[in-house]
């Protein structure tokens, strides 16, 4: 196992009842957020199954072990972002309709090919760089003042994928290396999951009564323009001929956070403190 990958047991406690709207002076960037955290109690899985199948054809015990410890780490997020979501739909119940359609979906992506799925997973995964990249970077502008558990847990996500960023690109070029299935996995993987954060972003926002509101509208709007603008350029820079996520430097606020977090003590909750508009990498035990 890499010693960059490490597997930590996270059972975030969130505020009961949930404030939806984590970021009172962001409420569309608080409901994009749980639009995506919605997804990932059934895309994670998924990715899991996937790279689960993938390890008896490995032979790389490097490979291996980055296998196991990323099926570690992504059991992790979906557990949390799962009891998280419980929560929000006790005011947005009809969330789960989007959750069936993602049930729906996926049990469909089983039946495909398995470089089709493996190709799927490489591709989410590789596109998760350039949000990482964006949300540590602009973690001022996005999580000052918001719930701290909430924004906790959307940077411990974030810091995990980079730490992981190597492990299903790895795989399929491993097992399969085909350019063209990868650049399709990216492409494709990104617009499914972007299209079912929307519906569900979509519901909450209805439900909200700001959905046709035409101010609430044009702040959604400038933020999805403000997503695309800074993960755009990641994501087209992941799908040249050499491209390898090893080459992109992550961002020192990754390293000291691991850092942070190793100093805790045992079973200690990174809280970070979203008071201080740089929201350093530093916390106290929850």
């Amino acid at each position: 196992m890499s010693n960059s990958i490490v597997v930590r047991r996270m059972p975030f406690a969130f505020s009961e009842p949930i404030a939806a709207i984590w970021n009172p002076a962001r409420p569309e960037w608080s409901h994009m957020v749980n639009g995506a955290s919605l997804t990932m109690p059934y895309l994670e899985p998924f990715l899991i199954k996937t790279v689960m199948e993938a390890l008896p054809q490995v032979k790389d015990p490097q490979l291996k072990a980055d296998v196991h410890a990323f099926v570690g780490q992504e059991g992790q997020h979906f557990q949390n972002h799962r009891r998280y979501n419980e929560l929000l739909k006790r005011d947005y119940p009809d969330l789960a309709d989007v959750e069936d359609e993602l049930t729906a979906e996926y049990k469909k992506f089983q039946s495909k090919s398995f470089r089709w799925r493996l190709a799927y997973t490489a591709g989410f995964e590789t596109m998760t760089m350039g949000i990482t990249e964006w949300l540590i970077d602009a973690r001022g502008m996005l999580f000052t003042g918001a719930d701290p558990s909430v924004t906790s847990l959307i940077l411990w996500h974030m810091v995990e994928e980079t730490e992981h960023k190597n492990v299903a690109f790895d795989l399929y070029q491993d097992l399969h290396g085909d350019f063209w299935p990868r650049v399709w996995g990216v492409i494709f993987a990104t617009a499914h999951v972007a299209w079912a954060s929307r519906k569900a972003y979509k519901r909450m926002l209805i439900r909200d009564g700001s959905w046709s509101k035409l101010s609430s509208r044009l702040r959604l709007y400038a933020m999805v323009a403000r997503f695309l603008i800074h993960t755009s350029p990641a994501m087209l820079r992941s799908l040249l001929p050499y491209y390898h996520p090893a080459k992109v430097h992550d961002p020192d606020w990754v390293a000291k956070w691991a850092k942070a977090y190793a100093a805790l003590p045992e079973g200690g909750i990174p809280l970070l403190d979203t008071r201080d508009p740089e929201i350093p990498a530093q916390f106290a035990a929850g």
